[in-house]
């Protein structure tokens, strides 16, 4: 079995760092994010990885930069066979290049489609039907290197960002386990990445915002690509509404786009003008408010065919 220096962030990672560690294998040290400042109270926030790692008594290390000197005598001391990368930060060469087996990455796409920070998002966001996860070579660019394993899935057509993480994470840790016990026998070669190169890169607020000149169907592919976080947007009376589920309805309509088509509190209907198209709203969040479903939301506030959203 392999020696490993594992290195990741989110519970993402961690689902992989179990696998490699349950198939038998000595995960020697961990590296992960700094811990950092969050919520309302600001308390020290450690990542998932760390978290992990700390029930699995292994040491840790959080470097702030990644040259330093002493953090790359450090990992060479571990003698690790190989390096394995999950969600974490982009690594120069003096790092990736330490192990003789090289370092593995797990990305959630089929590369080189979708490299980047976010491929699950935009996968979704997208309207694509199909992707997966790939195990790669780390090289001096993102998400460019020699592939090694994939295997692709189908996105079904509610699917949402949460529900497609959960899923990917699972199998790319199955697939991670698998990669480095093959590369490390002999049994897989590496190849170049072919095809179209695509890009993911990391959502911002600006992605998050929708724009209701889209049509339906692109804005539902918004919503379910950023459920449950970090949500699509608008805003109605000027506070920001999140929206976490949706249906696109094919019927033409006069309305400007943004502007409320029906709201009904009999029957629970929310629909909402867009470029092409009516999207039906299932279950928002309006800002200083709890999330509900739409008939709930009705009842308690004054909205009404007419109104508009967004700040346009």
């Amino acid at each position: 079995m392999a020696r490993i220096v594992f290195m990741g962030t989110p519970d993402f990672a961690v689902s992989s760092a179990q696998a490699l560690l349950d198939a038998g294998n000595e995960i020697v040290a961990v590296v992960t994010v700094p811990d950092k400042q969050a919520g309302r109270g600001r308390k020290i926030h450690e990542s998932a990885v760390k978290i992990w790692a700390k029930n699995q008594n292994i040491p840790i290390f959080q470097p702030h930069d990644l040259k330093d000197e002493q953090f790359c005598a450090d990992l060479k001391s571990f003698e690790a066979d190989i390096f394995v990368v999950v969600a974490f930060r982009i690594l120069p060469r003096q790092i990736f290049t330490i192990p003789p087996k090289g370092t593995i990455n797990l990305h959630g796409s089929l590369l080189p489609a979708y490299r980047g920070a976010a491929p699950i998002n935009w996968a979704i966001i997208n309207g694509e039907t199909e992707t997966g996860v790939t195990t790669f070579l780390i090289d001096g660019k993102v998400d460019t290197g020699e592939t090694l394993l994939k295997e692709s899935v189908t996105i079904a057509d509610d699917e949402t960002f949460g529900e497609l993480y959960n899923r990917l994470k699972t199998i790319g840790a199955d697939l991670l386990t698998r990669t480095v016990a093959k590369w490390l026998s002999g049994e897989i070669q590496s190849f170049r990445q072919t095809g179209e190169a695509t890009k993911a890169p990391k959502i911002t607020p600006q992605v998050c915002e929708i724009e209701w000149f889209k049509s339906a169907e692109n804005i539902r592919n918004l919503v379910r690509g950023l459920a449950p976080v970090p949500t699509a947007f608008t805003f109605y009376n000027k506070k920001r509404l999140k929206i976490f589920s949706c249906e696109a309805i094919a019927i033409r309509s006069e309305h400007p786009p943004g502007v409320v088509v029906e709201a009904n509190k009999k029957t629970g209907m929310l629909t909402v003008a867009t470029g092409v198209g009516l999207l039906k709203l299932n279950e928002i969040q309006l800002e200083g408010k709890k999330r509900m479903s739409v008939d709930v939301f009705l009842q308690g506030f004054q909205i009404k065919a007419g109104d508009r959203f967004g700040l346009g």
